[in-house]
């Protein structure tokens, strides 16, 4: 065996499709030896006790199966977890973390689509360009679309309320600089001066909601953060508003969300729901004023290359000695989604 072993865990097919082509394969098999180019999909069977016998680093994808004692007590030499996907939760275990082993994720590679869709959200929802479509296609003439190009709509000069600087947060206000935007930040862990520097006012919560024309969500899904967005909040926001909702869907109390819609007050771009595919009978499938998508935000087709990427890049500054550039620690796990 030449270099450290490395091995595959994710669920292999639609998913996965992308994240690890045949390049990135070869390229990781340039950095060590790549054990098996099939990914592990259990870590009971006796392929995987095999393959985990020689494996120091460990790339996990979306479905991998949980990483915690079970892996440590058959592969013995780990010493990193490179996570070729967004949250680590429900994949590596603590005892990873106490062990010593290095864990690092692509969770910056994901942000990059869901900030770029929120952006073609944000410009959509506020020129109204959803309804625009609803009616010219439903009328087949212009007799309801010329009388609306009067009302104030539109992007210039609006207000953007921005709720958590999370990597996407961020990346959206980035985003949103070169027009003319007025960017108001909600997020309890950063001073003025600090929201200042990202080009942001900084706003509590209720504020932002009563000033936004546009409001995208960008908070981690905690204990803390469910349903943060309530009645309450909702009943604050300007008649014509529009709620954006590329984050999770128990950020929102979706019962009260649905009421607000009901009325026609505001508008939503929803990416996300608590469950993660509604009922069928849910009225998000329905209401004209809801644009409903099925959690595409994120990474799919091409764009989970950078998944792989991001990964391999890790794995290759590690065996450099390089520090990492997306390490995660135990106590990270307490803020991050």
């Amino acid at each position: 065996m030449t270099g450290p072993g490395i091995a595959l865990a994710m669920q292999p097919g639609q998913r996965t499709e992308h994240v690890l082509p045949d390049q990135l394969l070869d390229r990781l098999a340039g950095l060590g030896t790549l054990l098996d180019r099939q990914p592990l999909e259990n870590f009971d069977d006796e392929r995987a006790r095999r393959v985990l016998a020689d494996t120091e680093i460990l790339i996990t994808g979306w479905g991998a199966p949980f990483a915690g004692e079970n892996v440590l007590s058959l592969a013995k030499g780990l010493k990193l977890v490179a996570h070729a996907a967004g949250t680590v939760k429900g994949i590596v275990g603590e005892e990873i973390f106490n062990a010593g082993v290095k864990v690092t994720h692509a969770a910056e590679a994901n942000a990059v689509p869901v900030a770029e869709f929120t952006l073609a959200a944000i410009l959509f929802a506020g020129k109204q360009v959803f309804r625009f479509r609803d009616f010219y296609t439903a009328d087949r003439d212009r007799d309801r679309t010329y009388p609306m190009q009067r009302l104030a709509i539109g992007n210039y000069g609006r207000t953007v309320g921005i709720i958590g600087a999370s990597r996407i947060g961020r990346r959206v206000i980035e985003l949103l600089k070169p027009f003319e935007f007025k960017i108001v930040l909600f997020d309890p862990t950063l001073s003025a001066a600090e929201c200042a520097v990202l080009g942001t006012e900084k706003c509590d919560l209720d504020t932002l909601m009563r000033i936004s024309d546009i409001v995208s969500l960008h908070a981690p899904s905690l204990p803390s953060t469910r349903h943060m967005i309530d009645a309450a909040k909702l009943a604050l926001m300007k008649d014509g508003a529009a709620l954006i909702n590329t984050a999770r869907g128990a950020i929102l109390d979706e019962a009260a969300l649905l009421a607000t819609l009901a009325t026609g007050r505001i508008d939503a771009v929803i990416d996300v729901t608590d469950p993660e595919v509604p009922e069928k009978a849910s009225p998000f499938y329905d209401l004209p004023n809801v644009f409903l998508t099925p959690h595409i935000a994120g990474a799919v087709g091409l764009e989970r290359a950078r998944l792989g990427e991001m990964a391999v890049d890790e794995v290759e500054r590690f065996l450099k000695g390089q520090p990492l550039r997306y390490a995660l620690t135990l106590a990270d796990l307490d803020r991050v989604a």
